[in-house]
């Protein structure tokens, strides 16, 4: 039950930021906002862990670790795929994105050596497969010029930085690092980060006070960054990190129902067939063997109790 929870709200909290990033862009610049949301979270989530009076003190050692979280989980991550939304459409980031499930698994092998059942390889393939379905007008429509493959490898790199953020996390659990303590610290430094990249770059440092700005902006702070990467990074040491990323193959479909409702999105054959794709790698990825087996098994089998 726990870890079905930490799933739901994972999924339902980030799909929805897709939509609430789109009130963020425009006269604010990109690294800008993401100081601000990084800045409030950091803030919340040290007067919290006060409050809580959790230990904050770690070794030096520890302290390059949440720098690196900060830089490819919570700064670097999310600047690239920004940058790469001036090229490519925001289906087409998220399909890419989306490939963050299949980086996971190579990752956690090739970092952890944990080996990977088949049934994960083949769920991860339905739901890539099932967002290309869902977004095939767009891909439909691309052409490789020289600014769609920029686009499309500033994706791929955002992504590769995320999944890379997702390693040092499963890392910090392994050294014993409490979730809320290691965000604490990695979105700190995350501010702190993008503060000095803003001050090398020259951006201006402004402020929208349109409701729809400010309102996005707590809405991405406390509930996308504080709340939503909290049961994720629970996630990752629940189940591991090739299951917990199928979260994120299940946030363009977030985003889909979203649109179907504020933005007059029409589904289609390809919306239903890649909605059918997602769902059923979804269920082949977190079903345990056991279960799959009997399920499909000849034999009668009693029912087994979820943990």
């Amino acid at each position: 039950m726990k870890t079905t929870l930490l799933y739901l709200v994972t999924v339902l909290i980030w799909g929805s930021t897709w939509f609430a990033i789109e009130f963020q862009l425009g006269d604010v610049a990109v690294e800008v906002s993401l100081f601000y949301r990084f800045a409030l979270a950091a803030a919340l989530m040290w007067i919290f862990c006060t409050i809580k009076k959790l230990p904050m003190r770690y070794p030096v050692k520890q302290h390059g670790f949440f720098i690196l979280l900060a830089v490819f989980n919570f700064g670097a991550n999310y600047l690239i795929l920004y940058w790469a939304q001036a090229y490519l459409t925001s289906a087409m980031t998220s399909i890419a994105f989306s490939l963050l499930l299949l980086m996971n698994i190579i990752n956690t092998r090739i970092f952890f050596g944990k080996p990977i059942a088949l049934r994960i390889y083949l769920g991860a393939c339905l739901g890539v497969i099932g967002i290309i379905v869902l977004f095939w007008a767009d891909l439909a429509d691309l052409t490789f010029s020289n600014g769609a493959v920029i686009g499309l490898l500033l994706s791929l790199a955002g992504t590769f930085a995320a999944s890379i953020g997702n390693m040092i996390s499963v890392r910090n659990s392994h050294a014993q690092i409490p979730v809320l303590q290691g965000n604490a610290w990695g979105m700190l430094y995350s501010a702190v980060l993008l503060l000095i990249y803003i001050n090398l770059t020259g951006a201006q440092m402004s402020i929208s006070t349109t409701p729809s700005y400010l309102i996005s902006l707590i809405y991405l702070s406390v509930f996308g960054t504080v709340i939503a990467f909290g049961c994720y990074f629970a996630l990752l040491k629940e189940i591991g990190p090739e299951k917990a990323s199928y979260v994120i193959v299940l946030f363009p479909l977030v985003a889909v129902v979203l649109s179907t409702y504020f933005e007059g999105f029409i589904w289609t054959n390809n919306t239903i067939l890649g909605f059918s794709c997602v769902l059923l790698g979804n269920a082949i990825v977190l079903t345990p063997v056991q279960k799959l087996k009997a399920l499909f098994g000849s034999s009668p089998v009693s029912v087994v109790k979820a943990h």
